[in-house]
């Protein structure tokens, strides 16, 4: 009998033995990746000639305790890691340690985030073997968040820089930076996402992924398996402004390209096609004839872009330079990585039908105003049509509204279907249903000739800006009755 327990005891110690050699077999060993390509990743500090300008604080600010927008807790949670070494008597101290960068040339080129180095009047990098060299600024893309320096030297260590288009969701990446000043720290973890779209950023498709980043990180790289670079570690999304989970790397395709032309001319050159585009939601797709929503749909045309005269309000972008639009967010990215010295073809939705337009695009300008629109006002009383009061434009209106004819103002409306929808107090009705609007009586009219619960796209003006509001006609008996 104890034999027979000894035996089995032994054979489950063995089974339990191997078992954990399998699973140590499938996870993954760093060890020879960060032995061989950690030397080329150095810790990048900054000083300022006035020490009582005002200090670069941290950005991270706590989550908001309650928020009705989605897009705006967001915008509170995306921050970028800046220095956490502040003076507390207001300036700042002689060096603080920022962030992180890496060497991409044996003679001296390195790469790091524009925030942070932006406002420095010294860049300092320290070398793994610990040397200190001062860091001349090359060239800083704001938009990209990519900054890069030159330091003297010659037989630097330098990292190869692979290919995040060939990165898939799910594969291990890891990270060496500096945070909290603790440099040359490594951590690790998966590829969540890829093509994340953040705000203000939309001009890159980040990666996103669990692996550990925090306020010193910024600026570090981020390695596949083979040890090739495949993107710079940017920001996290977190209430504290310490890792929660997930964070967002710059994808090495594009640090590629910015690089290049910073090296040579200093600053990026983007394309710009000027248009607002706003995302094409459910409501939307089936007012214009899609099975599904895709694409990015035209709110507007600016007068002073390329898209003037050939691209029209209502025109969804389909395909950009025989590249997929999947949602409004793909198209900033496409655009602005497309060359401005040769037309393209762009397939959009117009009129119900699928066609080829070519067009050549500008530059992008340094700035393009960000119209913003306010948030919606319920109004409880409403007797008009689909719960609005709409009226004809006055004079006065017309003249700051920059309107010459045609467009109802929406009065008021109640907490119905196109409240919910996103019309708003103040809201000017243009078209309806691809039809111009001209006056109160008519858009009454065209209202009751359409089938009751028929979604339609409404073009509004909203402060100065135009956009796609997806209406779902709703007949009362007294709107009927007034036909």
């Amino acid at each position: 009998m104890t034999n027979l327990f000894i035996v089995r005891s032994l054979a489950i110690a063995i089974l339990l033995l191997f078992v954990s050699m399998l699973n140590a077999a499938e996870l993954p060993n760093f060890t020879k990746l960060v032995k061989t390509h950690s030397a080329a990743v150095v810790n990048i500090s900054t000083e300022r000639d006035d020490q009582y300008k005002q200090p670069m604080t941290s950005s991270v600010k706590p989550l908001p305790e309650k928020n009705s927008s989605g897009n705006e807790v967001i915008d509170d949670l995306m921050k970028r890691f800046f220095d956490y070494n502040e003076n507390p008597e207001g300036g700042m101290d002689e060096s603080s340690s920022l962030g992180s960068g890496f060497i991409i040339s044996s003679d001296g080129y390195v790469v790091t985030n524009h925030h942070v180095i932006a406002g420095a009047d010294k860049i300092i990098v320290k070398l793994s073997d610990r040397r200190e060299l001062p860091a001349q600024l090359i060239g800083t893309d704001k938009r990209s968040d990519i900054a890069l320096l030159k330091i003297e030297g010659k037989d630097l260590p330098v990292l190869t820089t692979g290919s995040s288009s060939q990165l898939e969701v799910g594969e291990w990446v890891i990270a060496i930076g500096s945070p909290f000043g603790f440099d040359h720290s490594v951590t690790a973890g998966i590829v969540s996402a890829k093509g994340r779209s953040l705000p203000e950023e939309s001009y890159v498709p980040f990666i996103q992924t669990d692996v550990a980043i925090n306020p010193g990180n910024s600026g570090g790289p981020l390695f596949n398996m083979k040890g090739e670079v495949v993107g710079i570690n940017s920001q996290i999304y977190s209430q504290s402004g310490s890792f929660a989970g997930v964070s967002f790397a710059i994808p090495v395709d594009v640090v590629k390209d910015v690089v290049a032309q910073l090296k040579a001319k200093g600053y990026v050159n983007r394309g710009w096609l000027g248009v607002f585009i706003q995302e094409v939601t459910v409501s939307l797709a089936k007012s214009f004839g899609l099975d599904k929503p895709k694409g990015a749909l035209i709110a507007e045309v600016m007068p002073e872009g390329p898209a003037i005269g050939i691209l029209k309000q209502g025109d969804i972008i389909l395909e950009f330079n025989h590249k997929k639009i999947n949602t409004a967010s793909d198209l900033p990215i496409v655009v602005g990585s497309t060359s401005t010295e040769k037309e393209v073809d762009v397939k959009v939705r117009r009129g119900g039908s699928t066609q080829i337009i070519k067009l050549k695009l500008k530059e992008l300008p340094m700035e393009i105003a960000k119209k913003k629109v306010k948030h919606p006002v319920k109004l409880a009383k409403s007797d008009a049509v689909m719960g609005m009061e709409v009226e004809d434009l006055t004079v006065n209106e017309r003249k700051s509204l920059q309107i010459r004819n045609g467009g109802v103002i929406v009065r008021r409306i109640d907490s119905g279907k196109a409240y919910r929808a996103g019309m708003q107090i103040d809201d000017v009705i243009k078209v309806l249903n691809g039809q111009s609007v001209i006056s109160v009586k008519q858009f009454k009219s065209l209202v009751n000739s359409l089938p009751n619960g028929t979604p339609v796209a409404a073009l509004v003006l909203r402060e100065g800006s135009a956009q796609f509001v997806a209406l779902m006609i709703e007949h009362t008996s007294d709107n009927r009755s007034k036909k």
